[in-house]
């Protein structure tokens, strides 16, 4: 079993980075791809790769020796780095609801407030946020004394992290419950802008019309509840919620294997422009 468990995670680990370069290759040299979506759409697949790389690798050696062992140094850098990337992930998704919004709701302005520097200035945002989010909460546990050596987890996630404190973190629980609640602020982002989005769909009057924006959009609206209801199953709990050590441990498998494994195939085979690419690629290849 665990042998099965481990090439499982391995191939799902390697179609998830393969699925993510073939992203960045396609949108950096093809010019047909040098759009505000695709921008957007490939610093999520280096996030992804990012993200993914923060667990698995130190995840599938544990179960090659059959022990997780990392000292609290790394520990702790795991989980600043884990928490770092996947709230920018947040913020990106929020930045390409507003690209989707402003490129059906408001067509004639869009060439105009979507250009280079404004995608680069929400990126650095992003990142910059997610930095400020993190900070404090790590500061603060990296202050904490831990009562045992070991945590009952994959990776070092910051429940069963906080868990292994000797001291009171009541105060730190709570805000890290405010902070996970910024989900929440993400999520109503996104919720307006599809709204505004569904309503512009609406009164297209053609239906083919009606057909091909939404083809646009249904590619990252799926990709935003996968991604915002995994992470709400894991982290928005109340401050003295226990739960298991098991559920956290599944869910957080949902979180750090699968949602990224799918991504990249969301938004390759989903999107037309892509797939005709890869098509004319393939056909290239043939002829050669």
């Amino acid at each position: 079993m665990r042998t099965f468990v481990f090439y499982l995670i391995l191939l799902s680990y390697t179609c998830t980075v393969m699925g993510n370069i073939i992203i960045l290759y396609l949108v950096i040299s093809d010019p047909r791809l040098h759009f505000p979506m695709y921008y957007f759409l490939c610093n999520l697949a280096a996030m992804d790769i990012c993200f993914i790389n923060t667990v698995v690798p130190v995840l599938l050696k544990g179960i090659i020796i059959q022990s997780n062992q990392i000292s609290v140094t790394g520990c702790l850098a795991q989980g600043y780095f884990y928490f770092l990337v996947g709230t920018t992930q947040f913020f990106l998704l929020d930045a390409m609801c507003f690209d989707r919004y402003l490129a059906i709701c408001q067509p004639l302005h869009y060439p105009a407030i979507m250009h280079r520097r404004t995608c680069a200035w929400l990126v650095a945002g992003a990142w910059m946020t997610s930095f400020v989010f993190i900070l404090v909460p790590s500061i603060l546990i990296n202050k904490l004394s831990f009562c045992y050596k070991e945590i009952n987890h994959f990776f070092c996630d910051v429940g069963p992290v906080v868990r292994n404190a000797c001291t009171d973190t009541t105060s730190l629980q709570f805000l890290l419950f405010i902070n996970s609640c910024s989900l929440f602020f993400s999520l109503v982002i996104a919720i307006i802008s599809y709204t505004y989005i569904l309503l512009a769909i609406s009164k297209i009057n053609s239906v083919e019309g009606r057909k091909r924006v939404f083809s646009t959009c249904s590619s990252h609206a799926l990709v935003v509840t996968i991604f915002f209801g995994s992470c709400i199953f894991m982290y928005v709990k109340p401050v003295q919620y226990k739960g298991t050590d098991e559920y956290d441990k599944n869910v957080a498998i949902l979180n750090t294997v699968v949602v990224p494994l799918i991504n990249p195939y969301i938004y390759t085979l989903r999107n037309n422009v892509v797939k005709n690419i890869i098509k004319q690629g393939k056909q290239i290849a043939c002829f050669v």
